[in-house]
């Protein structure tokens, strides 16, 4: 049975992991979906949100490409957009210097250039409206120089810091801007990033993608600037504030190297 709708979400990166679950919070709370991934899993993944009483359509896009973003565009068309979750993301493992420069190219174009390309056209929209809430994936390695990690880290810095910024522009706006800020979460990510054989890849301590949505969701609803899920991340957050950069490198690189998962 369908339910009466509160509006529409938007939601990227949502076949897996922590995107998969902020779409079904927000089709739980009764939010028609749009939601977004660069592989074919998110035609499955919109079957179960449509479980939950609510449309959901599903867009194969790879959002690393202005042509990406374009096809999720359409699918939106012209209908208002009250929630836009951007959380499509791509790690990278390894030595800055051992790794393609096509793959650190898709990482930037994915988490930084396609949030963008998005958050603009979106946000554009919503400010006219003068209502919208956007919630930002950031992550506590944006705190962190990453050693093993460097491109990856630089990004989410670039939106931890982004979030921020638009938020402050938008506050008289009626849209709102929350960046998310998890830390290690069991989802693919590590084995996609080639990091299973690190020390924070191989973890058994990682959160999990359900509660990382929950808290990022409540936030979002509740217009708060930005949330560090987890305790220990919290505590985390907090030293990488308190520590200098080349000491901080060095403790991401005893978690991130490779082989460290053995040692």
């Amino acid at each position: 049975m369908t339910r009466p709708s509160k509006g529409l979400a938007v939601v990227t990166g949502a076949s897996t992991g922590i995107g998969y679950e902020l779409a079904l919070c927000c089709a739980r709370d009764g939010y028609d979906l749009v939601v977004a991934a660069d592989e074919a899993a998110i035609e499955g993944a919109a079957v179960r949100f449509r479980e939950e009483g609510v449309p959901a359509e599903p867009v194969v896009a790879d959002l690393a490409t202005a042509e990406g973003v374009e096809r999720l565009l359409a699918a939106i068309g012209d209908r208002p957009v009250d929630l836009l979750l951007a959380n499509a993301g791509r790690g990278l493992g390894h030595g800055f210097l051992d790794q393609s420069l096509d793959d650190i190219r898709r990482v930037v174009d994915t988490n930084v250039t396609g949030t963008l390309l998005l958050v603009h056209a979106v946000g554009r929209r919503m400010r006219a409206a003068g209502s919208g809430r956007i919630l930002l994936t950031g992550s506590i390695a944006g705190f962190m120089p990453g050693s093993f990690q460097a491109v990856y880290n630089a990004t989410k810095a670039f939106v931890d810091s982004f979030a921020w910024a638009l938020r402050n522009e938008l506050k008289d706006s009626g849209v709102s801007v929350t960046c998310l800020m998890p830390g290690p979460t069991d989802t693919a990510f590590f084995e996609r990033a080639g990091m299973e054989d690190t020390k924070v890849g191989a973890s058994d301590s990682k959160e999990d993608p359900a509660k990382v949505a929950a808290v990022g969701y409540q936030a979002m609803m509740k217009g708060e600037a930005g949330v560090v899920s987890g305790f220990s991340n919290k505590i985390q957050a907090a030293m990488a504030h308190l520590l200098p950069a080349d000491m901080l490198a060095q403790m991401h690189r005893k978690m991130a190297e490779p082989g460290t998962a053995s040692r």
